[in-house]
């Protein structure tokens, strides 16, 4: 299959990571059912995308698997956990009355565009969260024991059954609260320990603002949270119904197929074309005080910055369409603000903003007109590491893709945009051009992306030959071949960086470069995402991604589920929960026909070898030694399915833990010449002004941490050891 016969009504996205659409959303206690003050009803645009997209999952699917009375119970159980969780909001006998009204009719309705169940289970969950809040307010205002030695909480309670009474509901409530309130209370002696430390020695705080938070009580602190939750029910809107229930539908099939209402469809566009169309600044959280959102940076020559009245450290503390009237976005989290923000070009928005250290009174308000803003910080990044042997220094580029994107509505416009493809290719001229001892294309955390940019970029080091293989439902299977007439940019020494978060698109290339011995793929197995969605742009409202193809590699392998293993392994410094052999419904693994190809290098005969030389670094590695160290303090804390409501037990299982981890940090520091920390508060101290000196950065001008350098290094010094031992 050609790459130029590629439908352009449609992206064929390899990501499925680029956004996760993510709702603040807590458990509620059981009350009697009352009528909300504000009912949702979906729109007419929102009934028919739900036609839309349930025909278009029922037919169009890999997995062909009809949205019948089976599914449809299934798409039920994903919707109610979506809302709950823990299982801690709807009672056993009410599950089973959603199940028995709606379960098996549940596809059927959507695919007739009726939301009526939905929205009706939706409601009766807003009021079942508003009464949650008012009872965690009311028990805030009673004593409550911080001792309790003999009683313990679940940490874990996704397969947990639904409690059966009120009663039962309420204990747990009651257990939610008093481990929320050790959290704090302990939370809040460290805090004053730090601060206590940074006074000490201010030289911890490397010149950063470290202000403290705000001088609440455990319980202030835990009033103050729920009153802003409580308020927030009533910014709930019919687009998060929505999104609830069809990503509840799509989910049911496998984890990448996904809804985007308007707002969340913006941002799906954004990470995949490197373009926002917004006012160009980034914001945050302030430090010490949540309920205020500031501007950290301004884009040069962005809409905001143009003003000239938009200053880094302004609050953002209202938000207006035009001609609509200002909303107070004080405790609002970022990114509902963001949303707000955010529009089409050429819209204006009006924001309130108040500058550091200034009263209300002297608030301003800015008009700013919203245009598209190129995220340059974002795209393909060069450098070089180098590794000294012998006296002797070995030079050796990096190249850091952090997707693979693809502006390709820019393109069919017929206007002027970027691509991974063309950014790498002319990284790797430049790298070239330095006369680098070779190359290491670092994949480390990139999500995926575009399926034609992977493909150009491996015809970019690879002479001629399949790509890889996709698999339709149907069983057709395409391969796609490297097309530039035997074209190779670069021919040198090669090295593929990846991890648990490499995903999709990035598997693809370390499998291709595997597959044919180009090069060394070094790290730790993917995350298995081996399928490919078609992203659904002209649905009537929003957009959504629908799997519809099988990734294979050409030796016939699936990239799905299983992953791309390493042909040298570091350690992994994710928790596995986070790649695909972990995630709910997700397709098989399963092999194909190799596809018939002429490997052009031999990297097995010098695995052995390589293998124990680099183990030899590894352990001797004072970077090393301090992730594998904090791999294993983690996993402690997360075979933990239970903790105890005991205030002064919990203190001792968490110093033990920050004892072991600060011993792990000083003895790293140690070993490089670095002065050890006195304390926890002190490590903590340092962390913190770390942190905060990075975020403002731009993502071009911010070095790696000394623990991410380490793997580049030690790819560097693969590769030099894989010259070596090919010279003799």
């Amino acid at each position: 299959m050609k790459l130029q016969t590629l439908a352009c009504a449609v992206a064929v996205a390899t990501g499925g990571l680029f956004f996760s659409h993510v709702m603040n959303e807590a458990i509620a206690a059981n009350e009697p059912v009352t009528a909300v003050a504000q009912k949702l009803q979906p729109t007419q645009e929102q009934a028919l995308v739900s036609r839309q997209l349930a025909t278009l999952v029922d037919r169009q699917h890999y997995l062909n698997m009809r949205l019948d009375a089976n599914t449809s119970n299934r798409v039920l159980d994903m919707y109610l956990d979506s809302l709950d969780p823990d299982h801690s909001l709807f009672l056993a006998n009410e599950v089973e009355q959603y199940k028995q009204k709606y379960g098996s009719n549940f596809g059927a309705a959507l695919k007739a565009g009726d939301l009526s169940g939905p929205y009706l289970i939706h409601e009766q969950y807003r009021v079942r969260l508003k009464a949650f809040y008012e009872f965690m307010l009311a028990e805030l205002k009673k004593p409550q024991s911080l001792k309790q030695p003999n009683t313990y909480i679940e940490t874990d309670r996704e397969k947990a059954p639904f409690f059966k009474t009120q009663a039962e509901q309420q204990a747990q409530w009651r257990k939610m609260l008093v481990s929320q309130l050790i959290n704090l209370t302990i939370s809040k002696e460290e805090d004053l320990a730090k601060q206590k430390a940074l006074k000490d020695d201010p030289t911890l705080a490397d010149g950063q603002d470290l202000a403290a938070g705000e001088d609440l009580t455990p319980v202030q602190t835990l009033t103050k949270r729920y009153t802003r939750q409580l308020e927030r029910i009533s910014r709930i809107k019919s687009d998060d119904v929505l999104e609830k229930t069809l990503n509840a539908m799509l989910a049911t099939y496998d984890p990448h197929s996904n809804y985007f209402p308007p707002v969340d469809a913006m941002e799906l566009n954004r990470q995949t074309t490197l373009q926002l169309e917004g006012i160009g600044v980034s914001i945050r959280p302030e430090r010490g005080n949540e309920d205020y959102t500031k501007i950290e940076t301004i884009v040069d020559g962005g809409p905001a910055s143009k003003t000239g009245q938009v200053k880094s450290g302004d609050r953002i503390i209202g938000v207006a369409q035009d001609g609509e009237k200002m909303v107070d976005v004080i405790g609002w989290p970022s990114g509902e603000i963001v949303g707000l923000i955010r529009g089409k070009r050429g819209t204006k928005v009006t924001v309130k903003l108040l500058g550091p250290g200034a009263s209300m009174s002297q608030a301003r308000n800015v008009m700013i007109v919203r245009d598209v803003i190129q995220e340059e910080d974002a795209g393909v990044r060069t450098r070089t590491v180098e590794v000294t042997r012998e006296g002797k220094k070995h030079v050796f580029g990096v190249v850091e893709i952090p997707s693979f994107y693809l502006n390709y509505r820019a393109r069919r416009a017929g206007t002027e945009y970027r691509s991974v493809s063309e950014d790498t290719n002319n990284a790797l001229k430049s790298l070239a051009q330095k006369n680098v001892e070779g190359i290491i294309i670092d994949l480390r955390n990139n999500p995926g992306g575009s399926l034609e940019e992977v493909s150009k970029m491996i015809g970019q080091v690879v002479k001629s030959g399949p790509v890889v293989q996709i698999r339709d439902g149907n069983g057709n299977v395409s391969v796609f071949e490297d097309n530039d007439g035997g074209a190779q940019t670069y021919a040198g020494p090669l090295a593929v960086l990846i991890n648990l978060a490499s995903a999709s698109a990035s598997e693809i290339y370390s499998a291709a470069i595997q597959d044919y011995g180009r090069g060394i793929v070094i790290g730790s197995t993917t995350t298995g995402k081996g399928t490919a969605q078609v992203q659904l742009d002209n649905l009537a409202y929003g957009q959504a991604t629908l799997t519809q193809r099988k990734f294979y590699r050409i030796t016939g392998g699936s990239t799905q589920n299983k992953g791309v293993i390493p042909d040298i392994k570091l350690v992994d410094i994710y928790d596995e929960e986070f790649g695909e052999r972990k995630a709910k419904n997700a397709l098989v693994w399963d092999t194909i026909p190799t596809a018939p190809f002429k490997r052009e290098g031999e990297i097995q005969p010098y695995l052995d070898a390589l293998q124990t030389k680099s183990k030899q670094r590894v352990e001797a590695d004072s970077q090393f030694k301090y992730l594998q160290t904090r791999k294993e303090i983690a996993q402690v804390t997360k075979d933990q399915k239970k903790v105890v409501l005991d205030i002064d037990q919990r203190k001792a299982e968490l110093i033990a833990l920050e004892q072991k981890t600060l011993t792990a940090e000083n003895k790293r520091r140690q070993e490089t010449g670095k002065k050890p920390y006195a304390n926890w508060e002190s490590y903590q101290a340092s962390i913190d002004a770390l942190n905060e000196a990075r975020a403002k950065m731009k993502a071009t001008q911010r070095p790696p941490l000394d623990e991410e350098q380490t793997f580049v290094t030690e790819a560097a010094n693969i590769l030099l050891d894989f010259s070596n031992l090919k010279k003799n």
